[in-house]
């Protein structure tokens, strides 16, 4: 064992909260008896994030799963717990929980964080799945928003429970479940507001809606991308036409938005031409992709689901560079079509000249790139001088001063934290700490980063490889939470 594993055992076994196996058997049994079941039922309700489901309030989904999270928690008995559903007029509701400190002298406060709204179906299910269909099969959790992020706050509370349990000695935890994350969290900044003074002084935030590298290690998120998005419209005609009558004349709405989005990408090497939406990769995080790589190995690119190609072998990623891989979705901008408008499905394809082509883009951005001018900067750019005096307009996503969301590159961690997070691996994986960046936006993670500028972060979660959140087969790795949770109580009771 190398000198830093021997500080991280001995961390582990000065701190009282470090009966790994006492913290793994409570959380264990929390898991399978409590959890699980909690998790089954929620997977039945399609309470899909505003962003998808317009009427979400006539709908009461969002409602139900807050209401069950809810009466669940409070059942817990938590000594000294006191939830709130937190609501303000127009917005979607917020979990607030707060459970005071059993540490003495203790004066921070550790936030929790997750939510509890989810993406819409998608197609591609397996024929014995389905996204408001659970399935417990071979220590897999199916269907939608088990994994992100509705484990999050039943994870959280065991934590704490864990601790309670033991008598280990903790900071002051307070909870914050959301319900518009997949929206771009548009409605959490009034909450932040609103919840300020009753969040207290922040020394560690523990977000729970991250990735993991694989299932064998308690890993760390230390990157996250932002985000520019919106809706390209190309309009050409007022109502569609004869392709036979006026082809070759009127130009067509989709080859003018291709030549519109050749001025922010190279279609051959996928890079994003304009330099404003480039970095620097800082070098600690090319060396941490070094050791991350020499971990993963191929599996930083053969996780994913590829399709076959003509000769039956799977389609080829970018790269198979492993380090150029991982920074590839974590520190470069991509774009991504996510969504078409005016084009009829094949069924109904006539031969007509179409009035008009509209693209959800996604423009994933590197951590140090501002979210908000870099939107500002795709709207003109896509806008200016439009082909054939067409009329293209870009909608940025957003409220007018705040468009779309910048990313985060972690802080050092303090000493404290640092040893914490190498015990609490040590002690429930058999394996140090990994770190790695993701290539998703979480907007909290950002905004607590800038409202507690002295808060420690521990970024984590349960999406590994295959998970598959936001698509078919999206399932939560039970195994792997039930460690992540005792991991994460244990550097709960490492918070001063």
């Amino acid at each position: 064992m190398n000198a830093p594993h021997r500080a991280a055992a001995a961390a582990a076994r000065a701190t009282p909260a470090a009966d790994a196996a006492a913290l793994e058997a409570f959380v264990a049994s929390a898991w399978d008896e409590r959890i699980v079941p909690a998790l089954t039922e929620y997977i039945t309700v399609p309470a899909k994030s505003p962003a998808f489901d317009a009427t979400w309030a006539e709908h009461g989904h969002i409602e139900r799963v807050v209401a069950d999270a809810a009466r669940w928690v409070e059942a817990r008995g938590v000594a000294g717990l006191h939830l709130e559903v937190v609501r303000v007029p127009g917005r979607t509701p917020v979990i607030f929980f707060d459970v005071p400190a059993t540490k003495a002298g203790s004066r921070g406060t550790v936030l929790l964080y997750g939510h509890l709204d989810k993406q819409p179906e998608f197609a591609g299910w397996r024929s014995d799945l389905g996204p408001w269909t659970p399935k417990y099969e071979d220590g897999r959790l199916y269907g939608r928003g088990g994994a992100d992020d509705g484990y999050a706050v039943y994870a959280a509370v065991t934590a704490i429970e864990a601790l309670d349990r033991q008598r280990a000695p903790r900071a002051r935890c307070v909870g914050l479940i959301e319900t518009s994350e997949e929206s771009g969290s548009i409605d959490l900044p009034a909450y932040i507001e609103a919840l300020g003074p009753r969040l207290g002084d922040i020394a560690l935030v523990v977000c729970l809606d991250s990735g993991a590298g694989n299932y064998e290690q308690f890993w760390l998120t230390t990157s996250l991308r932002g985000l520019a998005s919106g809706v390209l419209k190309v309009e050409i005609l007022t109502e569609g036409i004869h392709s036979g009558d006026a082809s070759g004349l009127v130009p067509g709405s989709f080859r003018i938005l291709r030549h519109v989005l050749e001025r922010l990408e190279d279609s051959r090497t996928g890079r994003l031409l304009p330099e404003s939406f480039h970095c620097q990769v800082p070098a600690l995080r090319v060396e941490q992709a070094r050791a991350t790589a020499a971990v993963l190995g191929d599996e930083v690119w053969k996780r994913f689901p590829w399709a076959c190609g003509a000769d039956g072998a799977p389609t080829l990623p970018t790269t198979t560079d492993r380090v150029e891989a991982l920074l590839a979705r974590t520190w470069r901008p991509t774009l991504s079509v996510t969504g078409v408008d005016g084009l009829p499905g094949l069924a109904d394809a006539g031969n007509v000249l179409r009035p008009y082509t509209a693209f959800k883009l996604s423009v994933r951005l590197p951590p140090l790139v501002d979210g908000h001018q870099a939107s500002i900067a795709l709207e003109a750019l896509l806008e200016d001088n439009a082909p054939y005096n067409a009329k293209v307009t870009f909608q940025p996503d957003g409220p007018p001063g705040a468009l779309g969301a910048t990313g985060w590159n972690a802080p050092e961690p303090t000493p404290w934290l640092a040893a914490a997070l190498d015990a609490a691996a040590l002690a429930h994986f058999g394996a140090p700490v990994g770190y790695i960046g993701q290539g998703g936006t979480i907007p909290l993670v950002g905004m607590l980063a800038a409202g507690f500028p002295q808060a420690q972060m521990v970024v984590c979660g349960v999406l590994g490889p295959g998970s598959n959140a936001h698509g078919p087969n999206e399932f939560l790795h039970v195994p792997y939470a039930k460690k992540l949770t005792a991991a994460v109580a244990q550097v709960i009771a490492a918070c001063p």
